[in-house]
């Protein structure tokens, strides 16, 4: 059987398209397999929460989120920028135990939240909860799309 040149430059053509969509090198912005992005984005949403960074906080959360937190109360974007204006301050704020797991352009995140929290009346609250974080991956990185806080069993 005798093969014409420009056939086989089509089959390699289509082998190496076959071998490059296969290896996932075809997508634009991977997302972050070992979870190390989604890490630094929550580290930075904890680090803009304890300035009160309102700025840096709009710039890691999406326009629809949804912000849960464990006495119930539910929050949007708007509501959860506006309590962090600085009335409602935090002394301290810490991760513990966190994991991050990465499903296709979406990570899913929990940790143990320890704070010291202002209060607008001047009273210094804590706070010992769990969280369920939903992170999305964006173009411009990855973006809180969802959070439930839960309450932990007492130690």
């Amino acid at each position: 059987m005798i093969v014409s040149s420009s056939f086989r430059r089509t089959l390699c053509s289509l082998a190496g398209v076959t071998l490059i969509v296969a290896s996932g090198a075809v997508r634009a912005t991977a997302p972050d397999e070992n979870g190390a992005a989604v890490a630094s984005a929550v580290e930075a949403m904890r680090s803009a929460m304890l300035a009160s960074d309102g700025a840096a906080l709009a710039k890691l959360v999406e326009d629809d989120l949804t912000y849960g937190h464990s006495s119930g109360r539910i929050q949007d974007k708007a509501a959860f920028l506006k309590e962090l204006d600085g009335t409602h301050a935090f002394r301290s704020l810490t991760l513990s135990n966190q994991t991050v797991r990465v499903v296709g352009d979406d990570a899913i995140v929990r940790h143990v939240f320890d704070s010291e929290n202002n209060q607008p009346d001047g009273k210094v609250t804590t706070s010992h909860i769990g969280v369920l974080q939903v992170w999305k991956h964006r173009p411009e990185g990855w973006r809180l799309l969802a959070r439930q806080a839960y309450l932990l069993p007492k130690q």
